[in-house]
């Protein structure tokens, strides 16, 4: 206990919270890009069956493409600095983990989507509505992916829990550190996924009472 109570008195709980806030702002972003990217494959995979054949194989390779994989190539293929329109600028490592994210958010959207127009089209309010919660979910996902900066040195919660346990003597002490960590990261998922589960009764009453009428 008295190494807990040391430990919540140091500046561990609020580093911990800044690095936190780093992982809600690289699935922020990378839900972003994902809807801008996701929307309109959507659309394409609503078109002409043209569309789709074209969308369907793009769709499945970014669903598959592994975060490690894509943010290493990112890191290696971006320049340092690169120029636009003669200004130099340099991609901070936050951002080559929020792009490598792109994909799967880009795909998440576009399956739910597609789902939900669907379901609009058939009458059911209920099931197009899905897609908010379900994007929810996407950003919890988004969110615990995003330690994979840990990887290439972005100063995210890992990180901060990582950096902690290498200053305690003791396995003991280290424990108590990573146990701090998985509370914290715990707490905040548990959050989201309660208003995952709140939203998902209310459609499902909301379901039930569209049948009944």
């Amino acid at each position: 206990m008295t190494g807990l109570g040391a430990l919540l008195a140091s500046d561990y709980p609020a580093d911990l919270a800044t690095g936190m806030v780093v992982n809600f702002r690289i699935a922020g972003v990378a839900l972003a890009f994902g809807l801008a990217l996701g929307v309109p494959f959507t659309l394409m995979y609503l078109g002409g069956r043209v569309a789709r054949r074209i969308v369907a194989p793009m769709v499945g390779l970014m669903r598959a493409a592994p975060t490690f994989v894509v943010m290493f190539f990112l890191l290696n293929i971006i320049p340092k600095p690169w120029t636009l329109f003669g200004v130099d600028l340099t991609l901070p490592p936050s951002m080559i983990v929020a792009l490598s994210l792109v994909p799967y958010a880009a795909a998440y959207i576009a399956d739910n989507g597609r789902a939900a127009i669907l379901g609009l089209r058939a009458g059911s309010q209920a099931e197009a509505l899905l897609f908010l919660p379900n994007l929810i979910r996407a950003y919890v996902v988004l969110v615990m992916s995003s330690s994979a900066g840990v990887a290439i040195g972005v100063n995210e919660g890992v990180a901060v829990v990582l950096r902690e346990a290498e200053r305690q003597s003791t396995l003991g002490e280290q424990m108590v550190v990573f146990a701090v960590g998985v509370f914290a990261f715990g707490a905040v998922f548990q959050v989201g996924f309660a208003i995952v589960r709140l939203l998902m009764r209310s459609l499902s009453r909301r379901k039930k009472a569209g049948t009944a009428g």
